[in-house]
């Protein structure tokens, strides 16, 4: 096991564990498991993880093509999975858009002040003045009876069928950074040209984070694939290290959220 360990974090140990007990159930129970919803750093792990393995496999879905937070779903040679396995539910939601407007922030409060588990709703879509949410199925019922506020705003759910989520891609600017190490004070400042003080003071104030998970370590190691983002600035994504330059110093590939 530790020498699974040695290709990922610390503190994604936790995780990795969890994995291989989902790979359990299917293997020794002969049945499947579905996950709640997972970021993709999650879903990058479980990919490494099973690989082809010819007796678990897995798919992922999270209600639409370009979904980030998707359900996983572990199953043995015999099922052909199928939408309903993933036990997902899309919504639109209902509200007075002549008078106001709701923003990301707002309805992921929302739905987080009603005490739910991030885990249990995946992405929030807001395409102009539409705003849509997926959810597990196993809130459903729940959140048709207690979601009827954001805010001051009245609002209710209303079931879509899948084919009617909005499915968008990210559009991000790709450019090419060095950095004198790969700390990830040193990374963002580069990124968004903030000098490293005023980064390392926003790390420690917990507005940073790495893969959806607030860091607050200014010398935590950034890695490819890694997601960083910054309360006030913005997501970026590292899209390769390539290397070292001859002066010594990291060339990486970044693309950054317009």
């Amino acid at each position: 096991m530790e020498s699974v360990y040695q290709h990922f974090r610390k503190e994604e140990r936790e995780f990795i564990d969890k994995v291989f007990g989902w790979k359990q159930i299917v293997t020794e129970q002969y049945r499947p498991k579905l996950t709640d919803f997972l970021d993709p750093r999650e879903q990058k792990i479980i990919k490494t993880l099973i690989g082809e393995n010819p007796d678990v496999h897995v798919q992922f879905f999270g209600g639409y093509k370009n979904a980030e937070r998707k359900r996983a779903f572990f199953y043995p040679d015999y099922i052909q999975p199928t939408l309903d396995d993933f036990s997902m539910f899309a919504f639109e939601i209902m509200f007075p858009k002549k008078f106001v407007t709701l923003s990301h922030r707002e309805v992921l409060g929302s739905l987080m002040s009603l005490g739910l588990k991030r885990s249990k709703f995946g992405d929030i879509i807001i395409h102009d003045e539409t705003v849509q949410v997926m959810v597990a199925q196993e809130i459903a019922n729940f959140l048709q009876l207690n979601w009827n506020k954001i805010g001051k705003i009245s609002v209710r759910l209303k079931q879509i069928p899948f084919e009617d989520v909005f499915s968008h891609e990210e559009e991000m600017d790709i450019s090419l950074i060095t950095v004198s190490s790969l700390r990830l004070d040193a990374v963002l400042a580069n990124v968004y040209h903030q000098s490293r003080q005023k980064i390392k003071s926003l790390i420690e104030n917990s507005l940073v984070k790495v893969n959806w998970k607030i860091v607050e370590d200014a010398h935590f190691e950034i890695a490819e694939d890694d997601v960083l983002s910054v309360r006030g600035f913005g997501r970026s994504k590292v899209l390769a290290i390539e290397g070292k330059t001859r002066k010594d110093k990291w060339r990486i590939k970044i693309g950054i959220q317009k």
